[in-house]
């Protein structure tokens, strides 16, 4: 098994291209489709096996470096299966949740797909969907109320006065349609235009504790539960600002005690698991829990996703090891419960560098100075390197911004403290003007950050 980079200086650490040694596996053409961190992050996992033949529709200056991009766009349901069947792909590989809402999996027909069909991708394009699978398969989550016309929501506002108010959006939002408010004027304006926006909004009880996600590789056979992880998703330090697509995130994630872990597993994995294996077609791709933990260390769902969080991603397919293409490919043939690779030890901990104005709206075409695109890393203990997001080449491959959140800088030790001064010491090598990132990532897991002294 090959490792990461080792004893490198933060400094020196660009974006990470690691080859393992030669794998038992063929090699494998594989389609993977998106364009932002998360799906660089999945495309250096997959590639850390021997003879990996990468695509990347449309990717971005990272996933070009370990493959070839492709110029189709992620929203394109036809232009990707045609995209698969002329490269003849062994595997596709699905990053964003939209495609898999349009019925991406679906249209793959026969061809093997890491991504669940559009009537399991509806626990995440629909949050009423959602609420109504997991009442059907006695998961814990808040008390909530599904509203669809404008006269039911003064009575359901009502309902939930005594605490703040969660308004979450029916339909995909790219994880800002949530508010949080004791403002009832602010929450009913955002409930009206969710329901103008998705035709119904889900309002529910304010559930107290702390948040945590879990990621379940899934099929029909079985599931994996990978260490759980904790996302930041406000703009500012000590959860201040409005909702971000996330922040940054660190991997494990205290909270998750053994004790809580045990409670997360019999009580929403497994369950949901049967739910979704009885329906007429499995559940393939991994489910992204969203937990609460409350003070008596029960956990409740707040919310499904059908793919890997961003930045949850980035901290999380390291652990896979050398292995990423076997487990993706075990459970879209539905073989994960036969899968005994073992995962890889560590904490990690990613930063997110956003553009001026993120999230209301972003300042884009900056170019990004201290960021070596053609870097690589060497093997080593400790390691730290960049997953690229919003960021394009110039004509003279000049790396610019193209996006809120431009790009993750992400450090692996044996403790989150030593990820983490890892992580800001290289992100500190990174110059764009009037860009803005959080200092306090980890600090709920105890991580001590100088910046903030």
């Amino acid at each position: 098994m090959s490792v990461w980079p080792m004893n490198l200086p933060a400094s020196n650490v660009g974006l990470m291209v690691l080859r393992s040694r030669p794998a038992c596996m063929e090699a494998r053409r594989v389609l993977l489709v998106g364009s932002g961190g998360r799906e660089h992050a999945l495309a250096m996992a997959l590639t850390r096996q021997e003879g990996v033949q990468l695509h990347t529709a449309p990717g971005n200056p990272g996933t070009a470096r370990l493959g070839t991009n492709h110029p189709v766009g992620s929203g394109d349901v036809t232009g990707l299966i045609a995209l698969a069947d002329e490269l003849d792909v062994h595997l596709v590989v699905v990053g964003p949740e939209a495609p898999l809402c349009d019925g991406l999996a679906d249209a793959l027909g026969e061809r093997l797909c890491f991504g669940p069909v559009a009537a399991h991708a509806a626990l995440e394009g629909s949050k009423s969907f959602a609420k109504e699978a997991m009442e059907a398969a006695g998961v814990p989550t808040a008390e909530h109320v599904i509203v669809r016309r404008e006269g039911a929501l003064s009575e359901a506002l009502d309902r939930f006065s005594d605490a703040p108010w969660v308004i979450k959006q029916d339909g995909l939002a790219g994880g800002k349609g949530v508010l949080v408010s004791d403002d009832r004027e602010q929450a009913e304006a955002f409930a009206l235009s969710a329901i103008a926006t998705s035709g119904s909004v889900v309002i529910e009880a304010f559930l107290p504790g702390e948040e945590a996600s879990m990621l379940v590789l899934m099929d029909a056979s079985g599931y994996r539960c990978l260490p759980a992880s904790q996302d930041h998703k406000r703009a500012g330090e000590g959860d201040a600002g409005p909702n971000t697509g996330g922040m940054g995130a660190y991997c494990p994630a205290p909270i998750v005690t053994p004790d809580v872990q045990a409670k997360v597993e019999s009580r929403i994995v497994a369950p949901m698991h049967a739910h979704l294996s009885a329906q007429d077609v499995p559940y393939r791709g991994v489910l992204y829990v969203g937990l609460m933990i409350d003070e008596h260390d029960d956990p409740y769902v707040v919310e499904f996703n059908v793919r890997f969080g961003d930045p949850e991603c980035q901290v999380t397919m390291p652990l896979l090891g050398d292995h990423a293409l076997e487990w993706f490919t075990a459970v879209a043939k539905d073989e994960v419960a036969e899968m005994n690779r073992p995962l890889e030890t560590g904490a990690l901990l990613t930063v997110v560098l956003a553009s001026e104005g993120y999230p209301s709206s972003a300042v884009t075409g900056r170019e990004i100075a201290g960021l070596d695109l053609n870097a690589r890393a060497v093997t080593g203990q400790d390691r730290a390197w960049v997953n690229l997001a919003g960021v394009k080449e110039d004509h003279d491959g000049t790396p610019v911004s193209t996006g809120g959140r431009v790009l993750s800088v992400t450090g692996m030790s044996d403790s989150l403290q030593a990820a983490a001064d890892l992580a800001y010491a290289r992100l500190a090598s990174i110059d764009l003007d009037g860009a803005h990132h959080r200092r306090d990532i980890g600090a709920k897991a105890g991580v001590q950050h100088s910046e903030m002294n």
